[in-house]
């Protein structure tokens, strides 16, 4: 069992996830209340990761974040180092990649709110920011709770994405999608096995936990 490509791939859907939970739910309530020119542009564009191969997206990020691209030219000149080939990066990579998958939900849930209550609260003085705090985020827990469940499944199974752009450094880019793959080319079915086993109980938890915010959300 290689319990450190199991370490880096629970700690890169952690970092995925609280990062995207806090990014994703300001996009998602200005795509879910606000109007302005080129909307379905800017929604189809955030939406793309979900249509394109993994592969695809990995070149382009590899392109981006080389020491030839804009991204990893000015984080090079900045640090000194690459940004391809590491934790970072991998990361950087997970959150582009799971981003449709945490503000579709949240999406859905603050356009279920009812418009009144926010009409009351603009009423009562509270700017846009302060309703967003106070009643959209508590209205909308399921919503964000499922996108957070969401995120972390899609990072701990994710591949090629971070294949191309982390390689499988141990300790550092390895995780456990990349540690079967290479488990199966060396016909090590065994240790595939037990890596590939580790994920069902942590899958089935969390779906278990989507239907019960489902059901919530219903009742």
């Amino acid at each position: 069992m290689d319990y450190l490509a199991l370490y880096v791939t629970l700690k890169l859907a952690v970092v995925t996830t609280v990062v995207l939970v806090v990014l994703a739910a300001p996009i998602a309530y200005l795509l879910a209340f606000a109007r302005f020119p080129g909307k379905s542009f800017v929604e189809a564009l955030i939406y793309l990761p979900m249509a394109l191969p993994p592969t695809v997206i990995g070149f382009y990020l590899i392109i981006l974040m080389g020491p030839r691209g804009w991204v990893g030219g000015l984080w090079q000149a900045a640090t000194g180092g690459s940004l391809l080939f590491t934790f970072l990066g991998i990361t950087v990579a997970s959150i582009i990649y799971s981003l449709p998958f945490a503000i579709q939900p949240m999406k859905a849930a603050f356009s279920k709110i009812d418009r009144r209550l926010l009409e009351n609260a603009y009423i009562l003085g509270l700017s846009r920011r302060a309703a967003f705090l106070r009643v959209v985020l508590p209205n909308s827990v399921s919503g964000i709770a499922a996108a957070a469940v969401l995120v972390f499944l899609h990072s701990i199974g994710a591949f090629g994405v971070l294949l191309m752009v982390g390689g499988s450094i141990p300790g550092e880019t390895k995780v456990a999608s990349i540690a079967i793959y290479e488990a199966v080319e060396m016909m090590n079915y065994t240790a595939a096995g037990m890596i590939a086993l580790s994920f069902l109980p942590i899958s089935y938890v969390f779906l278990l936990l989507i239907n019960k915010l489902n059901e919530g959300a219903r009742a």
